[in-house]
């Protein structure tokens, strides 16, 4: 079961990744720097990385203590992924990452879409939300 969890999630990981590469490419395109910091591999890697695994602990969290864990999930979902755009929209208003723009902003925002759109399903696969309260958003 570990082990299949663990290529399930790793999985997500890989394929979130390479679209979130496409994401950054569309961003540079679209005038965002080539230098910007969130839009190298290295960094967008490790953090989409880390936005699957520390979701999937949410995701077993609330599985295992929520009376209604579909329920919870549906809406919990949504949430945390509009309070992922604060620091982004932080960022865009106070600008501490040098070369930091609407165009590269808007990427990880995108970035954060790409995380969940992949997340949500391997944790669907990996350990299904048990039966008797709504599907959780995807």
């Amino acid at each position: 079961m570990v082990r299949r969890t663990v290529l399930i999630l790793l999985g997500a990981v890989v394929g979130a990744v390479a679209v979130n590469a496409v994401v950054a490419a569309v961003a540079v395109g679209a005038g965002a720097s080539a230098s910007y910091g969130p839009l190298q591999p290295p960094v967008y890697a490790v953090f989409t990385a880390l936005g699957v695994v520390g979701g999937w602990f949410g995701w077993r969290a609330v599985q295992r203590r929520s009376a209604r864990p579909r329920a919870t999930l549906r809406v919990l979902v949504p949430v945390v992924t509009l309070v992922s755009f604060v620091p982004d929209l932080a960022l865009l208003g106070l600008r501490f990452i040098p070369d930091t723009d609407a165009a590269g902003v808007v990427a990880l925002m995108v970035m954060h879409l790409v995380v969940v759109a992949f997340a949500v399903p391997a944790y669907l696969v990996a350990t299904p939300v048990p039966a008797g309260s709504p599907q959780p958003a995807h």
